[in-house]
């Protein structure tokens, strides 16, 4: 049994079509309106089984929240077939809802004027947890994340990567087998996306939850999952692993380097200079020509480094690289 699956999944909406021409037209429109059908999903098919790690990517508006929220039974499906852990989602919303969770980021799942720990409590109540079970899973999630000194503060007075923390947090509690993150790492730093990639991966190794991701951060992408789904207008373009992926879509990188030479004269096979200031050198390294390893000690070797960033290249790049092929 897969713990997510689909067969021709699809999701229509009706919209009113804008007529342009007299007033007559106008106002027979207004009481009459046109419509056309739209798929947001339009015939999806996934197959993933219990304990995989797999990343939802697309450009907006290519149906991956909407997927998300014919999942988690939100969204009824127009056509097709769509079974969580065997059962039909919409179907069998409360009973799934006890083994399932998601992370939306526009939503939350604590009290904002409550303290973060009487949050946790009522959300005890609410999944029948045992108040042995509560404060057992609350004392190992709050020490992992980072949020015991937090649980006497309401949601009102966190900061953004603080309220992350509390809500994945909130969002295991139960023990999920299935975790749904829509965006988790939005708007944080670069110190709280790495902690919270890491938490997230080396949770779902040690209790075998399957992870649902969707992200326009390819540092999430790449630290948190092992497989990779590409979806465009409701559609499957791409199921990949994440190796491969960066074998064949993700070969170029970019290294920002602050010296205490004001020259910074550099040439080498693969690389190519973007930004060259005093001081500053800016470089794209093509990775199917010379590895960052050889590159980055060529530069080590020659200027004194006061600062080095590398970065891998975004998600639209690469989108744009796999449609193109």
């Amino acid at each position: 049994m897969y713990a997510i699956f689909t067969k021709d999944l699809k999701k229509s909406f009706s919209v009113s079509s804008p007529i342009e021409g007299s007033w007559t037209q106008k106002i027979k429109n207004y009481f009459f309106p046109r419509k056309k059908v739209l798929f947001a999903v339009d015939g999806l098919n996934l197959a993933i089984k219990k304990g995989e790690r797999v990343a939802f990517i697309g450009p907006n508006g290519a149906g991956k929240s909407t997927t998300i929220k014919l999942l988690t039974g939100i969204v009824c499906p127009s056509e097709g077939t769509v079974e969580i852990l065997g059962q039909n989602p919409h179907k069998a919303r409360k009973s799934l809802a006890f083994i399932i969770s998601a992370i939306f980021g526009h939503t939350s799942k604590l009290w904002h004027h409550l303290p973060i720990g009487e949050s946790y409590r009522l959300l005890a109540a609410i999944y029948d947890i045992s108040e042995a079970d509560f404060q057992k899973r609350l004392n190992d999630l709050s020490h992992k994340f980072g949020v015991v000194s937090l649980l006497h503060k309401s949601a009102r007075q966190l900061s953004l990567g603080e309220k992350m923390r509390c809500e994945i947090v909130a969002s295991l509690l139960h023990k999920p087998q299935i975790l749904f993150l829509d965006e988790p790492t939005i708007g944080l730093d670069m110190v709280a996306k790495t902690t919270i990639r890491e938490l997230l991966r080396s949770l779902s190794e040690k209790e075998g939850m399957t992870l649902l991701l969707t992200s326009h951060d390819t540092d999430d992408v790449e630290s948190v999952c092992d497989r990779v789904l590409v979806i465009d207008h409701g559609r499957l373009v791409l199921d990949d692993t994440i190796m491969h992926l960066k074998t064949n879509f993700m070969r170029k990188k970019t290294l920002h380097l602050i010296s205490e030479e004001e020259n910074l004269s550099f040439a080498h096979r693969g690389v190519r200079i973007l930004e060259n200031l005093p001081y500053q050198l800016k470089i794209e390294i093509d990775l199917g020509a010379t590895s960052l390893k050889e590159v980055v000690d060529l530069l080590v070797e020659k200027f004194t480094i006061k600062d080095l960033t590398i970065e891998n290249p975004s998600l639209e790049s690469i989108l744009r690289t796999i449609y193109a092929k």
